[in-house]
């Protein structure tokens, strides 16, 4: 892990405090909002942010005394502020003596942990504390699986709880001297924070299950949480229950290591050895208990039917209509019999079961293979692709007789899309990682919208110098990971989203990221 440094200097002369614990660098750019309550355009206080940093920022200060105020307000020279400059990694480079720094105050809360063994894919387990759950401490399971290289492989069932935060306002208060509150030299940072209310750190619980080769993916059944189905690069897809583990888990308030080498033996519910390769394709029907979804790498897909609460028949008749390895899967939010593909031979397919093993329709969608999909559950005409280029583009799939169906594309990332997915909480969200080591959040309902930043302006009565290189619909970019692989929303903790990278987890709740919940009393349990 790499420590925080000192501080930041911003571009406008703002002066941050230390980073976050993970030592990570982070972004976040404020964006206009659909209404007054959403956050408003230009770097504001409240902004985590990939920032330019000198290593000895108040020496720095010294030798330009009088040009910035050490809380980022114009001096008495008034020399204008300097047009904002978001720094992207493989666009620009760092000069000489320059660091990057993350500001803490970007993040309603940030944590970062690990099982030991990298993590390709997880996913987020149901659970029975509250179907909309707002106040801090949280608590979470989820399910992953390793990618050990010359050791033996396991399932990983962990519980996180007293994930600590705080709830930022999106417009910095003044205190009695005129500074903001994040700007205030007396505040040294979040940490001192946590350090003088004294909240416990989260405590990590995790119970480990063998698992034959390495597990390319893994996905919990929404109906039945305890219901696993893990794809391995031995070629078999197979199916779990941990129920066991989950209750154990749920009873226990011990902090048992992340690093327990105990590694227990289970045999699975269901071993197919049908596939022809391996593969990472697989999803569970969101409205058909116990129906799923597996694509390997050879262009072939299967359809798991429940005959029981634990037996499956699986049709040896495959859907074919892709050219190449089918890269994912999902199942349509409304339609029990329809399901998307995507493959490496650059298009997405979609299919519905009543009527043959050939898709209903297949479009070209990228010039380059086509990694990831994601279905919006909120707007089930939306469809979400990311791309190995870099780039993602988002479908009408009513459009699709007309052409591609294409409402938005994107080119902001430089390299491989390797997850994306929709809010569960806002039907214009959604988030993307990349190879580039970004993961980012978009609002495609944005657009720039001067007067509002007229009134940010007046509202924290500092210069805004909003970013012209960047799409508007860019609402946060988080970054401290090396070799993001996927991230998931957590779909009962609005703002919440949780990324496996190679060097480990991040459970991240950005502080622009607002949802319209419902009333308090909805956090009844589920």
């Amino acid at each position: 892990m790499v420590p925080p440094t000192a501080g930041a200097l911003m571009g406008n002369g703002r002066f941050l405090q230390e980073a976050c614990n993970t030592g990570g660098i982070f972004l976040d750019y404020n964006r206009p909002g659909k209404s007054k309550d959403r956050l408003w355009s230009g770097f504001s206080t409240e902004e985590a942010k990939m920032v330019r940093s000198l290593k000895n920022p108040k020496k720095a200060k010294r030798k330009n005394k009088g040009s910035k105020k050490e809380d980022g307000s114009s001096s008495s020279s008034s020399i204008p502020s300097m047009p904002a400059k978001v720094w992207q990694p493989g666009v620009d480079a760092l000069e000489e003596g320059e660091e990057l720094q993350c500001d803490p105050s970007a993040y309603n809360s940030l944590h970062a942990f690990h099982i030991g063994w990298p993590c390709l894919s997880f996913d987020i387990v149901r659970d029975s504390l509250g179907l909309v759950r707002t106040e801090f401490p949280h608590t979470i399971y989820c399910v992953t699986g390793t990618q050990a290289n010359n050791a033996p492989n396991s399932t990983g069932i962990f519980k996180i709880s007293n994930i600590s935060g705080k709830r930022r306002e999106l417009v910095p208060t003044k205190t009695s001297n005129g500074d903001t509150d994040v700007d205030s030299d007396s505040s040294d940072s979040d940490e001192d924070e946590i350090e003088n209310e004294g909240p416990k750190a989260p405590v990590f619980q995790v119970r480990k299950v063998f698992h034959e080769g390495c597990v390319n993916r893994i996905r919990a059944m929404p109906q039945k949480p305890h219901i696993c189905a893990t794809w391995g690069d031995t070629g078999h897809v197979q199916i779990w229950d941990f129920a066991s583990h989950l209750n154990a888990l749920a009873e226990s308030e011990t902090n048992i290591s992340k690093d327990a080498s105990t590694v227990s033996n289970q045999t699975p519910l269901v071993k197919f050895s049908g596939h022809k390769d391996e593969g990472y394709a697989i999803d569970w029907n969101p409205l058909v208990s116990g129906t799923l979804v597996s694509g390997d790498c050879k262009n072939c897909i299967h359809l798991w039917e429940p005959s029981s609460d634990s037996t499956w028949n699986v049709g040896s008749n495959q859907y074919l209509g892709h050219n190449g390895s089918v890269e994912d899967l999902q199942w349509s939010p409304t339609e029990p019999t329809v399901f998307a593909s995507c493959s490496v031979d650059k298009t997405i397919a979609i299919w519905d079961s009543r009527i043959g093993r050939s898709p209903a329709a297949s479009i070209k969608a990228h010039n380059t293979d086509v990694n990831v999909i994601s279905w919006n559950r909120l707007a089930s005409c939306m469809l979400a692709s990311g791309s190995d280029d870099g780039s993602f583009s988002i479908r009408d799939l009513r459009m699709l007789k007309e052409g591609d169906g294409v409402v938005a594309h994107f080119e902001y990332h430089k390299h491989p899309i390797t997850s994306i997915e929709w809010s569960p909480h806002e039907a214009s969200t959604l988030a993307v990682s990349s190879s580039d080591n970004q993961l980012t959040i978009w609002d495609l309902s944005l657009e720039r919208d001067e007067e509002e930043e007229a009134e940010f302006r007046a509202k924290t009565q500092e210069e805004v110098h909003a970013p012209t290189d960047l799409p508007p619909q860019l609402l946060f970019v988080h970054q401290g990971q090396k070799d993001l692989k996927e991230l998931h929303w957590h779909t009962q903790i609005p703002g919440m989203v949780i990324s496996t990278a190679s060097d480990g987890f991040n459970i991240l709740m950005p502080s622009n990221i607002e949802t319209n919940l419902p009333p308090a009393n909805a956090n009844a349990a589920a």
